[in-house]
């Protein structure tokens, strides 16, 4: 079949952006606080039974915040968002010469001559005449625009795809090695992480990875020292 003349075959990783950041959001909470959580008790001497209670409640409280937080932090994008839209029609039915003024000075920003400059911008709002303000003089687009419900299942997904990870571990070594064994299968799974995510992203595999290793391992070693200190004060 033959693509319509607007059509090419780039891959753009643009359309990526929403639900990637929420994902890999998730998915590295997910590992960073259920694997704190898990060697901070473990290091306070907690039992095997309540190392497992600890993980397995930080497991469902986790992907509950994250979804709940991405919810609400990603709607308040949205009516933001709307209220930009409404304004711009109220201003087109009341002024559209105005409007088209305003996107011919955006095109001759860019470099377009004044004269082509407001016959694109003719053209563009007969065929979608709020479809030219919102992209141009909002910055609202499809790829960008907000997802509230996509990005509170991805977030919430993916944290509890991640926070399973030290859970499992904790479930199944020796609780003698269980902060090490926990502490190493994250840091791996950090990194792997940061690999995929500077994949899918376009972006400098090394550096991604460097990055989330750097960060888990930071908050693990907080929260192992805090429960250490506790478990010495028993």
């Amino acid at each position: 079949m033959k693509q319509p003349p607007w059509r090419h075959d780039e891959r753009h990783r643009a359309d990526r952006v929403g639900w990637l950041r929420a994902a890999v959001m998730g998915a590295n909470d997910g590992i960073v606080s259920t694997a704190s959580l898990i060697v901070g008790v473990a290091a306070a001497n907690g039992s095997p039974r309540a190392v497992l209670v600890a993980g397995a409640a930080g497991v469902v409280a986790g992907a509950m915040s994250m979804a709940a937080g991405e919810y609400v932090s990603v709607s308040s994008q949205a009516d933001t968002e709307a209220a930009d839209l409404r304004r711009e029609r109220l201003e087109l039915q009341q002024d559209p010469e105005a409007e088209v003024a305003e996107l011919t000075a955006i095109y001759e920003q860019r470099g377009v001559s004044a004269e082509l400059a407001r016959k694109v911008a003719l053209e563009l709002m007969s065929h979608d005449a709020i479809g030219a303000p919102a992209h141009d003089e909002l910055g609202i687009s499809e790829m960008t625009t907000a997802k509230p419900v996509q990005a509170a299942l991805a977030s919430a997904g993916t944290f509890t795809a991640g926070a399973l990870l030290p859970l499992l571990t904790v479930a199944v070594v020796p609780p003698g090695i269980s902060v090490l064994a926990v502490a190493l299968a994250s840091l791996v799974c950090l990194a792997g992480l940061g690999a995929l995510a500077a994949q899918a992203g376009g972006a400098p595999v090394a550096r991604s990875m460097s990055r989330v290793t750097f960060w888990g391992a930071a908050a693990m070693g907080l929260t192992t020292g805090v429960g250490s200190l506790f478990g010495a004060l028993e």
